[in-house]
């Protein structure tokens, strides 16, 4: 039997880390909805009969993080073209027996550096590392104008496959000449997990790179990780990694409950807490 409360959740292995749920959570309560969203830990060999009956239990969609990504792209009926550039889906609708895939990842960047930055403007770009992330970031700063990005990956072969996906527009640079890659750059984007809690710092000196210059790392645990440290330390504006968090989820929340909602201090006191 079908539920008629709206409900919607986040797909992964594991995922009890997962803040999504105090987030919309957060959202259902601002805005009085009576409906839920929960965690749901489904392991890989069952994510294809798991998308097949979540609909039938009144899902309205679902969020995806590690390990899905990719393996939902492939199992839904309909996907956005910013979803198949990407190369995975975060976000999911059912309707009508099928499944739509979206990819909100490079949306949610993008808003965070503009709540920072009204006229962010990107031209000359850096871009640290070349995993799934990098894929959503590449995508917003070629949607938002950039001319020229420079990416590395201590890989050098995974940067320039990703390089040749994305166009002539993408250089890769070798991750022994990352400093000095710097040079000329209006923003700088760490989408690797360095500087993580638990994980090593990046290396990376901040010399070559222009005091005007947005520093954003998608880390958000900590907030401030040694990168922005020493970027807020020379003067750049430091962006952290929770905003594309928050501004991810606002596409998906309206699609399941009809409402656009906003991203806001309140929010991010809410996603923070203990």
């Amino acid at each position: 039997m079908t539920s008629s409360l709206p409900l919607a959740g986040v797909i992964g292995f594991p995922v009890a880390h997962s803040r999504s749920p105090r987030l919309h959570g957060h959202w259902l309560k601002r805005h009085g909805i009576n409906g839920h969203y929960v965690p749901l830990q489904i392991d890989p060999v069952d994510l294809e009969s798991a998308l097949a009956i979540l609909p039938r239990m009144g899902f309205r969609g679902a969020n995806v993080t590690l390990p899905h990504k990719e393996a939902a792209l492939t199992l839904a009926q309909d996907v956005t073209a910013q979803a198949k550039r990407i190369g995975a889906a975060n976000t999911l609708v059912f309707t009508d027996n099928r499944i739509l895939a979206d990819n909100t990842d490079a949306y949610g960047f993008a808003a965070n550096i503009l709540d920072h930055r009204h006229d962010w403007n990107p031209r000359q770009v850096a871009v640290i590392g070349a995993g799934g992330a990098s894929r959503a970031v590449l995508a917003a700063v070629l949607d938002h104008g950039a001319t020229e990005v420079r990416l590395t990956n201590r890989s050098p072969d995974r940067s320039k496959r990703l390089a040749s996906e994305f166009g002539p527009t993408v250089n890769p640079v070798l991750w022994t000449e990352r400093a000095e890659m710097l040079d000329g750059c209006d923003t700088l984007i760490n989408a690797t997990a360095l500087g993580m809690a638990g994980k090593p710092a990046l290396d990376l000196p901040l010399d070559a790179l222009p005091k005007e210059a947005i520093v954003n790392d998608l880390v958000y645990s900590p907030l401030i990780t040694p990168l922005l440290a020493e970027a807020r330390a020379r003067g750049n504006l430091a962006v952290d990694g929770l905003g594309m968090l928050l501004h991810q989820a606002v596409p998906g929340f309206e699609y399941w409950f009809g409402v656009r909602p906003s991203v806001d201090a309140g929010l991010r006191q809410a996603v923070l807490e203990p």
